[in-house]
């Protein structure tokens, strides 16, 4: 009893690593467009410092893992749930680098005007928070009803990145010396972009952790 009891207590705290590793990205993501918005040098800053505790969080998680797969042999639901979390960390972590590399961005713009208005990019920002958000509760509750329109919202932060991309190519033909400030707001979008398509892919493992089949989402 006591070595199920170690095992149980093991799986949940990865459960629990695992959705603090997630928070962490998500408010990373949430923080670098605020900074960007509000030319905000300072957030900017403290998310890239920030950025190596989630780091440590994931080499953590990764042991975890690896422990209980070579000493309890997991089966069926549980050994999805490890698998998922081997794979999903991966992702948490590239969106909370997309976030130090947006913010890195902030730190050398901020105190110049941007070469249009942050209308579509805020627009991006959300849909892929909302995203993060309905991934981190699935996960949590493994309720996957949310999931399932994730390949329509990412369709619409292609069609939001493209729209940015377009209007700031226009913008940099009409005005040559926009060019560095328009192309590091068309990076911005990008990783926007790319935060979307891996929280897609960390939608996709849950499904499968729930169902034990495979859903491409986005």
């Amino acid at each position: 009893m006591k070595v199920r009891k170690e095992y149980l207590d093991a799986l949940e705290k990865l459960k629990k690593d695992t959705l603090k590793m997630g928070e962490l990205s998500q408010i990373a993501a949430k923080n670098a467009i605020d900074a960007l918005f509000n030319h905000d040098k300072a957030l900017a800053s403290k998310l890239i410092e920030e950025n190596s505790v989630i780091d440590r969080i994931e080499f953590d998680i990764e042991n975890q893992c690896m422990r209980l797969l070579a000493l309890q042999q997991p089966m069926a639901g549980d050994l999805r749930l490890i698998g998922t979390c081997l794979k999903i960390i991966t992702d948490f972590d590239r969106i909370s680098d997309l976030a130090g590399d947006i913010a890195e961005i902030v730190l050398q713009i901020a105190d110049e005007p941007y070469a249009k208005p942050l209308i579509d990019v805020p627009r991006i920002s959300e849909i892929t928070q909302g995203m993060l958000t309905d991934c981190l509760e699935a996960f949590a509750t493994q309720k996957i009803e949310k999931l399932q329109d994730f390949s329509e919202r990412d369709d619409m932060v292609d069609g939001l990145f493209g729209q940015i991309r377009r209007e700031l190519v226009a913008i940099m033909i009409e005005n040559p010396r926009t060019i560095t400030s328009a192309s590091h707001l068309i990076f911005i979008a990008l990783h926007q972009e790319r935060t979307a398509d891996h929280a897609c892919n960390v939608a996709s493992r849950i499904v499968y952790m729930v169902t034990g089949k495979r859903k491409k989402l986005g």
